[in-house]
């Protein structure tokens, strides 16, 4: 007896709803409107070089609001409006609504002029503007700092060097010991010779990097997600997510040579930030300066930033009063899910508010 699932009239079926499917898809890929990068109104409050610091406007008024500003410090590879990709998910939209004031470096787009930036140019340098600039304008002495990523990785160097400008910091998905076992992509570059790289190609290409991501879950990242594609083709709405994370994806800035080379020399191969012995400026990072308040937030299932490597920060920061969140998700999904966007935002602006 022939299985049911081999019947030729439920593959005909079967093909003509791919085929309608497909049809309808087509169409909506071609009424796509420009793919927006963020959802929520800013204005640019202080610019230099390639960054710029935005803040962002209020969406809904918050029964109360935190008069200490949050600073988010993006990571350098891909750009900050994952944090605000639509309206139903936005993480910077949280915030607001948890009541605080939100503001955001956007680091632009590298060039060969930036080849010699640095670490300590980003760190002591940029951050710093932004956090006066941030002082001055709510006249306060210090400000909250929402490190992501890597960018967690420059909070905790900046509250570090800087404790007296930062009242509160947030990492989240911030690797801090590089050599946990788990830790694929450091695995991957500790036979990189940097140096080479950086003196041949001065600024490393974002597409590169970008590559190196998706060769992490080649499967799921370069082939199963386009095969799933076709069945939100007809979905107007999901197919515009769809093409929302697709923009951000493969919108990489390259990075700035001198500043890639000490990163990945100091902190994914020497793992220097937990042996205290990070040079910035001529100055050494010690976490045991880290004194103010700690929030670290972390994914359960990330794959970039494993929980091994972010739960370590407790054991090294000088703070008593430290917290962790976890989430069941990704190291993206902890911006672009209905789930993160219901626990994560709401849980840092009470927080934050407890601490005002």
């Amino acid at each position: 007896m022939m299985s049911s699932q081999f019947r030729p009239d439920k593959i005909a079926e079967e093909v003509i709803r791919f085929n309608s499917k497909l049809a309808v898809g087509l169409k909506n890929l071609m009424d796509l409107e420009e793919i927006p990068t963020g959802v929520t109104e800013k204005e640019a409050v202080y610019a230099e070089d390639k960054l710029i610091l935005y803040h962002f406007k209020p969406h809904v008024k918050a029964k109360k609001v935190n008069k200490t500003p949050v600073l988010i410090v993006y990571a350098l590879v891909n750009r900050p409006y994952m944090t605000d990709l639509n309206e139903k998910i936005s993480f910077v939209r949280g915030l607001i609504e948890s009541g605080q004031e939100v503001y955001l470096i956007d680091w632009g787009y590298p060039d060969r002029a930036d080849k010699f930036t640095t670490l300590d140019d980003y760190i002591n340098g940029y951050i710093d503007r932004c956090v006066n600039t941030l002082r001055r304008r709510h006249k306060v002495d210090n400000v909250n700092i929402l490190g992501i990523c890597q960018g967690g990785a420059f909070s905790l160097c900046y509250a570090s060097l800087h404790p007296e400008k930062v009242k509160n910091l947030i990492t989240m998905v911030t690797p801090v010991d590089y050599h946990t076992k788990e830790n694929m992509l450091s695995k991957w570059i500790q036979k990189v010779d940097v140096d080479l790289l950086v003196d041949t190609l001065g600024n490393i290409p974002g597409d590169y990097l970008n590559w190196t991501f998706l060769t992490l879950k080649p499967y799921r990242l370069m082939a199963q997600k386009y095969v799933d594609m076709v069945n939100i083709l007809d979905n107007p709405q999901y197919l515009n997510n769809f093409m929302r994370m697709e923009k951000w994806i493969y919108d990489s800035p390259d990075q700035a040579g001198e500043a890639y080379r000490q990163f990945i020399k100091d902190f994914y191969q020497q793992n220097l930030l937990i042996k205290g012995k990070v040079d910035i400026g001529g100055q050494t990072v010690d976490l045991k300066n880290v004194k103010m308040p700690v929030l670290n937030i972390f994914a359960e299932d990330d794959h970039l930033v494993p929980p091994s490597a972010s739960k370590p920060l407790g054991k090294y920061v000088g703070t008593k009063d430290y917290t962790e969140l976890s989430f069941k998700g990704g190291h993206i999904g902890i911006y672009v899910s209905s789930a993160a966007r219901s626990l994560v935002p709401p849980s840092v602006g009470e927080w934050l508010n407890k601490r005002s």
